[in-house]
């Protein structure tokens, strides 16, 4: 459990300086088309947020569940900022509400747009969480330093050695 809780906490911090460096694009740059797998920067944090959101709704029955993978919940970015504060607080709960005996528990899920009902641990489910975020959280900065921005430290042992020392 400690591991998904750290993670969260990363999650959080690495979140909190990518959305802090997007903040200064233009609104052109921030929906300009930059090769990711879902277009723009502002389309895949939107993807981000809308797949942290069935995610967590399938761990814990609550809060929105989006309907499609590209939704986009919001036009403005500092409503889609404000979500994604409030969706890192949610995960960083339901990792402290973790136990070795939940993670270990089997899980079922139907992926988006299909009634196939597919089983698991839950814990396999969590990490795929956690680096889904990391892989796209690349193609944002990707974009960023294809727009000529600053490149960023958003590796894990960054944050461990800084805001995350009790990690230690």
């Amino acid at each position: 459990m400690q591991n998904y809780q750290m993670l969260a906490d990363y999650n959080a911090w690495a979140n909190r300086l990518l959305y802090s460096a997007v903040a200064d694009l233009s609104t052109e740059e921030l929906h300009r088309d930059t090769g990711a797998f879902f277009g723009s920067i502002f389309a895949t944090l939107s993807h981000i947020l809308t797949a942290d959101r069935i995610w967590l709704n399938r761990f814990t029955g609550e809060g929105p569940m989006p309907r499609a993978l590209d939704e986009r919940p919001y036009d403005d970015f500092e409503d889609l900022r404000a979500a994604r504060l409030e969706e890192d607080t949610r995960i960083i709960r339901y990792a402290q509400s973790l136990t070795a005996e939940k993670i270990e528990r089997p899980f079922t899920y139907s992926p988006v747009g299909s009634s196939e009902v597919l089983a698991l641990k839950l814990w396999p489910a969590l990490t795929h969480v956690f680096n889904h975020q990391t892989h796209h959280r690349g193609q944002v900065h990707a974009g960023l330093t294809g727009l000529g921005k600053p490149s960023l430290s958003l590796d894990v042992i960054y944050f461990v050695r800084g805001e995350g020392q009790q990690w230690l």
